[in-house]
């Protein structure tokens, strides 16, 4: 797509109130960005709205990354479960900001693990506090959703044959070996958003896009920044905002 820049992404920092976790996780979904030919943007939390605004003003699309956090079950009217971690009030403040102007502006977004939770409580969804409390005992020991990084594949996703998300990944990868660090997940589908992927063994929601065609919203479950290196599907979700990105911003220049 012709442009006059690189295309610039958006990315909070992860963390607020852990900065050396949040120096060690934000690096892979940079290169990621850079891998498919994006310019990734670190978003400070420590900023006022103002000094965010200002920072997001010239980005082209959005990146929700992973965190150590969960999402304080008070924005979707819920109790806290006793296995609820603390919020990061610092991350999600700049969550919503990203998530406004995106929306505004029909910025392309991409949220990943929190990333997803984050954008569905946005838009008025609300979350499993904790997965093996949700599930019925004959299925909780069937997938391990918190393996993390020392399990490459965990399980495998089941993508929607006629969603977005089965378009960026090709009909021939519907099933999707993933791997998995989140013990929460999205329950109550937010206002604007459906249901894209499915964890195959055990039902849980592993991905979730927007209804707007003209929209690129996309957020998944598990981390395709770890296995960019590994598997093509994994690469094609970066591609994909890069290239909803490098539109957007070719058809505003088109039109100044």
């Amino acid at each position: 797509m012709p442009s006059s820049g690189k295309t610039r992404i958006a990315i909070p920092m992860p963390h607020s109130l852990d900065p050396e976790y949040a120096e060690r996780a934000i690096p892979q979904y940079e290169r990621a960005i850079m891998q498919a030919g994006g310019e990734p943007v670190r978003i400070a939390l420590d900023q006022t709205p103002a000094q965010v605004m200002t920072v997001i003003e010239g980005c082209d699309g959005v990146l929700l990354p992973g965190s150590k956090a969960d999402v304080d079950p008070a924005a979707f009217g819920a109790a806290r479960s006793l296995q609820t971690a603390a919020p990061d009030p610092g991350r999600d403040g700049v969550d919503n900001l990203l998530l406004r102007d995106a929306y505004s502006h029909r910025k392309p977004i991409l949220g990943i693990c929190y990333g997803l939770q984050s954008l569905n409580v946005y838009r008025g969804g609300s979350l499993i506090q904790h997965i093996p409390d949700f599930l019925p005992e004959e299925l909780r020991a069937r997938v391990n959703h918190e393996a993390g990084k020392k399990v490459a594949v965990a399980h495998a996703v089941e993508v929607e044959k006629n969603s977005r998300l089965a378009q960026v990944l090709g009909e021939e990868n519907l099933i999707v070996p993933v791997n998995s660090s989140h013990h929460q997940s999205a329950d109550a589908i937010g206002e604007g958003l459906r249901i894209a992927a499915h964890c195959r063994e055990d039902g849980i929601i592993e991905a979730l896009e927007g209804t707007d065609p003209d929209h690129f919203v996309l957020a998944v479950q598990w981390h395709p920044e770890r296995s960019v290196d590994l598997d093509e599907p994994s690469r094609d979700i970066f591609r994909a905002l890069i290239e909803a990105a490098a539109k957007r911003q070719f058809d505003l220049e088109r039109k100044a």
